[in-house]
């Protein structure tokens, strides 16, 4: 997913296809179960509404929620919360959760860039490591800041492009050719971008670099879990060859070496992610 250009000739882009782009991502993050993967990062939903500093009874909208980390950490603090996700099976998983905890939460199948909501109808809009991933980022946080009234806030957590999953897509993009014309998800987590997607439209913009620690029981644990469930890294696999995917194996293993910090045999690898709350003008 690193970022390219699509030339049609020395002087002329092509636009990217971003309806087929939506589709293959659709079809990744609808493989594999992300579930798995996503209870683990529960904390950062609740570092996330702690910053956002969200007040009981606010409306709140979670986009590419995913399995609903940051609507249950919301929902705890009694918001009203919307959970939206373009996989159903996504949301599937968070009702679950939901109905576990018995917290009130609507969740709705949506599309981050085709919002389904009058302008201005939240207090709040949230995404954590969801809206990154959308392939048209222009349309993104244009629609997360029309589903936000004026004096709302948005808040996002979002990968680091140097940070050990901006690394895991970089090294995935070294192994399967990322879709042409569409930048990286990772550059969500540089504050230039944030600044030049929601800075026009926004009266303040506050970040914090922030760590998550994948913990595993060791580091072919880590690969097999992500191998089997997480969607991006199962097309991957999927798409090559048997010695083509020894290769992406071996390469993954080597990304984990270099972040892991435990050293006792199992996986304790910080992963950088930028936690970014915005005030909307």
């Amino acid at each position: 997913m690193n970022t390219l250009s699509a030339t049609a000739s020395p002087t002329t882009q092509t636009a990217p296809d971003y309806a087929a782009v939506k589709v293959k991502q659709q079809a990744a993050w609808s493989s594999g179960d992300y579930a798995i993967v996503g209870t683990t990062l529960q904390i950062v939903g609740e570092s996330l509404c702690e910053a956002m500093d969200l007040r009981a009874g606010s409306s709140v909208l979670d986009v590419a929620a995913g399995n609903g980390n940051v609507s249950l950490a919301a929902a705890r603090r009694w918001c009203r919360v919307t959970s939206t996700d373009y996989v159903g099976a996504l949301l599937t998983r968070g009702r679950e959760r939901a109905a576990a905890e018995r917290l009130d939460i609507e969740f709705r199948e949506a599309d981050v860039e085709a919002l389904p909501f009058a302008d201005g109808s939240f207090d709040a809009v949230v995404s954590t490591f969801g809206c990154m991933f959308a392939p048209n980022p222009q349309r993104t946080a244009s629609e997360m800041l029309r589903a936000c009234r004026s004096g709302g806030k948005i808040g996002m957590a979002n990968w680091t492009p140097d940070g050990f999953i901006g690394q895991l897509f970089k090294t995935i993009g070294a192994h399967v050719k990322p879709p042409a014309g569409i930048e990286s998800p990772a550059l969500w987590g540089s504050r230039k971008r944030i600044d030049e997607l929601f800075g026009a439209q926004s009266s303040a913009i506050d970040v914090m670099q922030r760590q998550f620690v994948f913990r595993y029981r060791s580091p072919e644990h880590w690969l097999e879990i992500f191998r089997t469930f997480y969607g991006p890294v199962l097309k991957a696999f999927a798409a090559l060859e048997p010695a083509a995917q020894d290769k992406l194996a071996g390469d993954l293993l080597a990304l984990v070496a270099r972040f892991n910090r435990a050293g006792d045999g199992t996986v304790a690898a910080p992963g950088d992610y930028l936690e970014i709350v915005i005030t909307k003008r």
